[in-house]
């Protein structure tokens, strides 16, 4: 088994005096980009519902010292990207938002959002770039990836890596949508592609985590890391039958020697939510993160209510092996 420390919760955006409209609570799916003195957290926020009970998702960053990863010394006051066009895929979100720098220029893939009728939402994975890894610009108005014969809606959580000089986009695929209490309520599975140049993909088109709690099982944020031999990803689950009763969702883990087929072993994860009644992550962590600096291994991940009060920071003690 793994063992992580936690350190404490880094963020939590409803604390934050004169802060954007858009910036009024969650802040979700943090991703790293790791710079010469700092370490730039990326991550999605919403501003308040309007009249109609909507909302928006804007991905935006901040900056944490890299010697004191506690220690915040720059928070955006400007969305990282605009949303998209009327009627285009993310016309009313940004959410999550995966970077990679290659060569002189920064690409990010993001979910993009749009609302529609018979269920809550639709979403596809757009690409940007950047030269200063703040603001980013779209390469189309279009996803880079989307419903597909075998994906047929929700292609979201993509988190980008490259690995022995090939891109490698990990995301999660809707599989069914349900109605449980009312409520319509989707499965998510784990999915992957890959790439030459970044921009054409091949689909695994296959789950490629096994299901622990059955077809009705939700799993998202796949994010991978190589050590030891071994490429390891942590991500997230939950039941879709139960997820608003019980509010419950954790960590997952599995590991792969080709990045193709994945063993799942949950036991090893070493990390689950805090047992103090007042702890910003007492009923569930999500979106976990994992990432280098310094040559220790960190993870941010989010707190109850997926984030609304922010993510918070662990770090490994040991190896990943």
């Amino acid at each position: 088994m793994f063992k992580w420390k936690k350190i404490r919760q880094i963020f939590n955006p409803t604390t934050i005096e004169n802060r954007p409209v858009w910036m009024n609570e969650f802040a979700q799916a943090p991703n790293t980009l790791i710079f010469e003195n700092f370490v730039r957290v990326y991550f999605s926020c919403r501003p308040k519902r309007d009249k109609n009970g909507q909302f928006t998702t804007h991905s935006t960053f901040l900056d944490l010292d890299k010697k004191n990863l506690t220690k915040i010394i720059f928070i955006s006051n400007k969305p990282a990207l605009k949303l998209g066009e009327k009627g285009c895929f993310d016309e009313f979100g940004t959410y999550p938002f995966s970077p990679i720098k290659t060569n002189d220029r920064f690409l990010a893939f993001y979910a993009g959002w749009t609302r529609c009728v018979s269920v809550p939402f639709d979403i596809a994975i757009g690409i940007c770039e950047s030269k200063d890894a703040k603001v980013y610009k779209k390469l189309g108005d279009g996803p880079v990836l989307s419903a597909s014969l075998n994906e047929p809606f929700t292609i979201s959580s993509p988190k980008i890596r490259k690995f022995n000089d090939m891109y490698y986009l990990f995301y999660v695929s809707g599989s069914k949508w349900n109605l449980i209490d009312g409520r319509k309520e989707m499965a998510l599975k784990i999915r992957a592609a890959k790439s030459v140049d970044g921009f054409n993909w091949i689909r695994f088109d296959k789950n490629i985590i096994e299901d622990k709690l059955g077809l009705t099982e939700s799993q998202a944020s796949p994010d991978v890391i190589f050590k030891n031999g071994k490429y390891h990803m942590f991500f997230d689950y939950w039941s879709s039958e139960n997820f608003r009763k019980t509010k419950y969702r954790t960590l997952g883990y599995a590991y792969s020697k080709d990045l193709t087929n994945w063993i799942r072993d949950d036991s090893k994860v070493g990390i689950t939510v805090s047992q103090e009644k007042d702890a910003f992550d007492n009923e569930m962590m999500a979106y976990p993160h994992v990432f280098e600096v310094n040559k220790k291994i960190y993870m941010l991940y989010l707190g109850n209510e997926v984030g609304r009060y922010g993510f918070g920071l662990a770090e490994l003690e040991g190896e990943l092996a």
